[in-house]
C-alpha cells in the first residue's frame, strides 16, 4: 500500500493572507509542514499543491516537491486529486490530505490515518481527539465528530452533539466523551477521484463541512483516535503560541 501526502497551500486565505509563507522560528509554516511530514514512516513522497509562485518559490528553495494548482478550487481535497493527476492516479493507492496551516502537525498522526486502510470497508480515515473543556464543546469553530460502535463517523457538526437535555452543557464534557475533529485526511486514490465529482450536498451547505457530502454519499469515514493536540493557524496572532 503506497501513500503519498499532499499539502494544499493557498496564499490568497481570508483570514491570514500569505499564511504558508509566514515565519515561525527562522523557518516558513509551509517548510515546517513539509519537514514533519518527513518524518511520516509510511510517507512515500510529498507535494505541495499550491496556486502562487512565490510559494512554489519557498517549496523549491529547501529542496521539497511544489505542483501549481487551480486558483479556481472550493477545497483542499479538489487540490489534491488535481496534484493527483498530475504525478499519476495509479502511482498512489493513498493520498494524505495534510493541512497547510499545522506546522507541528505529529508524524504519528499523518501514520495513524493511513494504518487506517488496513480494513478493506474504509474509504476515507481521519483523526478525533478528546474534548475537555466546555468551551470548546460550544465553539462553532471547533468541529464534533460523533462515531459508531465501529470506529465509523456517523456525523460531523459544529454543534455540541449529543445533546445532553438532563444537565448543563459546562457538565457535558463529564458525562459523555465527545470528540473533536483533527483535519486530517486520507482516502484511497479510487475513492478521491469520486468524491471530487460529487454535488454539494444540503448538509455540507447546512454545517460548511464538506465531509458532511461524503457521508450523505454513502462513503464510509474511519475515525482514529489520537492523543495528540493539534495547532492549526487561521490567524495571524495564533502565531503567538509558537514564540
Amino acid at each position: 500500500m503506497k501513500a503519498v501526502g499532499i499539502i494544499p497551500a493557498r496564499f490568497n486565505s481570508t483570514r491570514f493572507p500569505g499564511k504558508p509563507l509566514a515565519d515561525i522560528k527562522g523557518k516558513t509554516m509551509i517548510r515546517r509542514v513539509y519537514e514533519q511530514a518527513e518524518k511520516s514512516e509510511l510517507l512515500s513522497a510529498i507535494f505541495v499543491a499550491t496556486d502562487d509562485e512565490r510559494i512554489v518559490t519557498e517549496v523549491n528553495s529547501f529542496s521539497g516537491n511544489a505542483i501549481m494548482t487551480s486558483p479556481k478550487h472550493q477545497s483542499g481535497t479538489d487540490r489534491c486529486f488535481e496534484v493527483l493527476e498530475k504525478i499519476g492516479k495509479d502511482k498512489y493507492d493513498i493520498v494524505v490530505n495534510i493541512q497547510g496551516d499545522e506546522p507541528f502537525i505529529h508524524p504519528e498522526q499523518i501514520d495513524k490515518v493511513i494504518k487506517a486502510f488496513k480494513h478493506e470497508n474504509v474509504h476515507i480515515s481521519t483523526l478525533g481527539h478528546s474534548i475537555t473543556d466546555s468551551r470548546d464543546l460550544i465553539s462553532p469553530s471547533l468541529v464534533k465528530i460523533v462515531r459508531k460502535v465501529n470506529g465509523e463517523a456517523l456525523y460531523f457538526s459544529r454543534s455540541p452533539i449529543p445533546f445532553m437535555r438532563e444537565s448543563s452543557n459546562k457538565d457535558w464534557t463529564k458525562l459523555h466523551p465527545y470528540l473533536k475533529h483533527i483535519g486530517i485526511y486520507a482516502y484511497r486514490s479510487k475513492v478521491l477521484e469520486e468524491i471530487v465529482k460529487l454535488p454539494m450536498s444540503s448538509l455540507e451547505k447546512a454545517e460548511s463541512l464538506e465531509q458532511l457530502r461524503w457521508l450523505e454519499n454513502g462513503y464510509s469515514v474511519m475515525v482514529e483516535l489520537t492523543d495528540k493536540e493539534s495547532f492549526p493557524v487561521d490567524y495571524p496572532e495564533d502565531l503567538k503560541k509558537f514564540i
